[in-house]
């Protein structure tokens, strides 16, 4: 999209005030020996996990942290003085973490449905971003986070972490060295049996200490409900996508990556709570989508309850060629050879590739927070940027798309957007509670 300027709407610009529109600026690259202040949106999961791996890398330091659950605050500022010293400030309203001008980066990790706001209003800052996977609750949000991005020019690490890992990197080189000949079809599977049905349960009040309605934010209002609030939000449309988003990104960017695909020319999906269908989840317990490229398709698959998944695997993606198919998962990866029978005797067509396991000491998390430290350093490239990220999220939400309409839907990549499908274009963007308002661009 051609554009002379960026218009930064959403919570920057309603009556209560919030940050006024920065104009364009340059990463700034730190010296290795200079302290990089962090601040962290969303504390109780993963911008911990995320936070406490970035300060593996040398003088990293946490100067702030915000969430609407005082109880999580004052749990993470304890174990920060415990653990590294300092003592961070805190925040309810991430607005007024992003007014320091000492912190340089942020990792926002707060439900899916705010990553898109607090993104724009972080890079719009000068800020540097961390930001979890998926890194929108739409395919609009993902689009217009890359042109946010893309504008104000600062460095927006996504948190599919995979693409930093030894193993899974070594399992795409075998991928694109053409060993496996024409790749006909690409899997993608994640069958979670520690993810089990959620009871029904009555709405309560907020317990003490949390800002619902700041939880909320652009969501729709609701009355509070425990299974919506904290890990389960990802099993509820106004937060998430279910595990179609929240795995999916994973391994469908791992399957985007070894094709070097971007946007499928067409989708289809089926499921719904089959496993549990007295369960409080919205998203579906069991799902399959297929998404069909100029010359390959790509299936994703998912079960909650489960675990004996594709190849007698969890999770994972499997490269099916003509000559062999590659397994790989967070472990592992492997190549099975296809045979052919020539004059009698059985040969195989590519050699087999024995397990390969995951380095010891490797988790992936930390070699891609440390790659977006050292990109904002010395200007490494990204492992996971905000293109890669925004692809894997597009693709999921079109899966879920394709599910709500229940229609085979085709893509105009030219246009973006479903051809002949009033439904599934207005499922592409999301209607924001107000005051808060989706981000806009003025061309």
């Amino acid at each position: 999209m051609k554009r002379r300027n960026f218009l930064k709407a959403g919570a920057a610009v309603y009556a209560t005030g919030g940050l006024m529109p920065a104009t364009k600026v340059s990463a700034k690259v730190n010296s290795a020996n200079e302290t990089l202040n962090v601040g962290v949106i969303g504390c109780n999961g993963m911008g911990n996990n995320n936070l406490r791996s970035m300060l593996l890398s040398p003088n990293v330091r946490c100067a702030a942290l915000c969430d609407v659950d005082d109880s999580v605050l004052a749990r993470r500022k304890s174990e920060i003085m415990r653990d590294y010293g300092n003592t961070p400030a805190l925040y309810r309203d991430y607005r007024r973490l992003l007014d320091r001008q000492d912190i340089d980066a942020v990792i926002i990790a707060t439900p899916d449905h705010w990553h898109c706001l607090q993104m724009v209003d972080a890079v719009s800052a000068g800020k540097h971003v961390y930001v979890e996977k998926p890194i929108s609750n739409s395919i609009s949000e993902a689009n217009r986070m890359l042109e946010a991005a893309n504008y104000y020019k600062t460095i927006v690490q996504v948190g599919q972490w995979q693409r930093s890992g030894q193993h899974w990197i070594d399992a795409i080189d075998y991928v694109h060295s053409g060993s496996l000949g024409q790749i006909r079809t690409v899997k993608a599977w994640a069958y979670m049996d520690w993810l089990k049905s959620i009871p029904v349960r009555p709405d309560t009040s907020a317990p003490h200490g949390v800002d619902y309605d700041m939880w909320l934010g652009p969501a729709p209002k609701r009355s509070f409900n425990t299974n919506r609030f904290h890990f389960t939000f990802r099993w509820f449309w106004d937060y998430a996508g279910g595990l179609m988003t929240d795995w999916g990104v994973h391994l469908l960017d791992v399957g985007l990556w070894g094709m070097k695909a971007g946007t499928p020319r067409r989708v289809v999906s089926s499921g719904g709570n089959f496993a549990y269908p007295d369960s409080a989840m919205e998203t579906p317990d069991t799902q399959q989508a297929i998404f069909e490229f100029e010359d390959f398709t790509m299936i994703w698959e998912h079960a909650n309850g489960i675990g004996l998944g594709p190849f007698q695997r969890s999770h994972g993606v499997a490269f099916i060629g003509n000559n062999g198919t590659l397994i790989v998962d967070r472990e592992k990866w492997e190549v099975l050879p296809e045979v052919e029978n020539e004059d009698g005797s059985t040969k195989s067509k590519v050699k087999a590739v024995e397990q390969q396991f995951a380095r010891q000491g490797e988790s992936g998390l930390d070699q891609h927070t440390a790659n977006f430290v050292n990109a904002i350093r010395v200007g490494e490239k990204l492992t996971c940027d905000i293109n890669v990220g925004s692809l894997a999220a597009i693709n999921a939400h079109m899966g879920n798309v394709a599910l709500k309409t229940r229609t085979s839907l085709s893509w105009d990549a030219e246009a973006w957007r479903f051809e002949s499908n009033k439904e599934a274009n207005e499922l592409m963007v999301p209607e924001y509670r107000a005051p808060w308002v989706y981000p806009k661009i003025i061309s």
